[in-house]
């Protein structure tokens, strides 16, 4: 049974759960592209994407916060997003959405060019196995996609706990953004955007954030691919004992 905790790891979850005449429904299901924001959401307003959005926290969150945008969360992992759903419906809101699905089939066919205001990806699977480096999501074709995907000045969010990937997308977003790196927790979630990252903070890991704003012009340089080592962190390895 779904249980709405208020916490995650001691950390308060966004919003409050509200009179059940007040839910809402927020999972999406059998959406065909491209994706038709005005009629899902019923109105015209600034797009936010999640992709991986896990539980939904970061989205959660961010739809309380600004009621004149409209959420989509995307992940591939079915019970995370019957627990973002459930959080959300119970909170009312009626500018966020769930859907399964895979990031790059999103945003290759369903996103049309310049739809989207920001992209947000938490923690992007690092594929510690030198046979499944090509899983990797922020390849150079998919920054390409992303860039393509956003409106003029569009924002794309990234935050790793992994060294190696956080040293790629440092030097893997160069050519299509004018990235800043993020200093320190997130303003609006000082106990951390997303379950990963308080769990990564609680265990002592380093956790890196960068907002990186559309070029207008790519710059004429080549983006590397994602083959690097990303350095199985210690106590995964202990896991695996």
């Amino acid at each position: 049974m779904f249980r709405d905790s208020d916490h995650e790891y001691g950390v308060p979850f966004p919003g409050r759960v509200l009179p059940g005449t007040q839910w809402t429904t927020t999972g999406l299901r059998g959406v065909e592209p491209p994706f038709d924001w005005a009629r899902i959401f019923g109105r015209q307003a600034p797009h936010v994407v999640d992709l991986g959005c896990g539980n939904g926290r970061y989205l959660i969150a961010s739809a309380l916060a600004r009621p004149e945008c409209d959420h989509l969360g995307i992940d591939v992992v079915q019970v995370a997003l019957d627990y973002a759903a459930q959080r959300a419906n119970r909170r009312g809101l009626t500018n966020v959405r769930f859907v399964i699905g895979d990031a790059v089939t999103w945003m290759e066919d369903y996103f049309v060019d310049g739809s989207v205001e920001e992209v947000h990806i938490y923690h992007p699977q690092p594929y510690y196995e030198a046979t499944d480096r090509g899983r990797r999501l922020l390849t150079p074709e998919f920054l390409a996609r992303t860039w393509a995907v956003l409106r003029p000045c569009g924002l794309l969010v990234v935050q790793t706990d992994n060294r190696a990937y956080w040293k790629y997308v440092q030097r893997a977003v160069e050519k299509h953004f004018d990235a800043r790196v993020v200093a320190g927790p997130w303003p609006d979630a000082p106990g951390g955007r997303t379950r990963r990252e308080i769990q990564a903070r609680q265990k002592g890991l380093v956790v890196w954030r960068m907002e990186a704003r559309r070029r207008d012009v790519p710059l004429a340089i080549e983006v590397p691919s994602p083959d690097f080592d990303a350095d199985r962190p210690r106590h995964r390895k202990r896991r695996r004992m």
